[in-house]
């Protein structure tokens, strides 16, 4: 599958990851701010609806 016909989230993964890879940022460092990131874009997801 080439990059251009993959799904954004595959494209923008890539791009994380050669950012990350070409500032020879720490695996460690890399993975807490994923953590960091991945709470904060959880908060702006939609509430789910209450259970009736």
């Amino acid at each position: 599958m080439s990059l251009e016909n993959a799904p954004d989230e595959v494209k923008l993964a890539v791009d994380l990851i050669m950012l990350l890879e070409n500032h020879a940022i720490p695996a460690e460092t890399v993975l807490k701010a994923l953590e960091i990131v991945r709470r904060d874009f959880e908060g702006k997801l939609p509430s789910p609806l209450p259970s009736p």
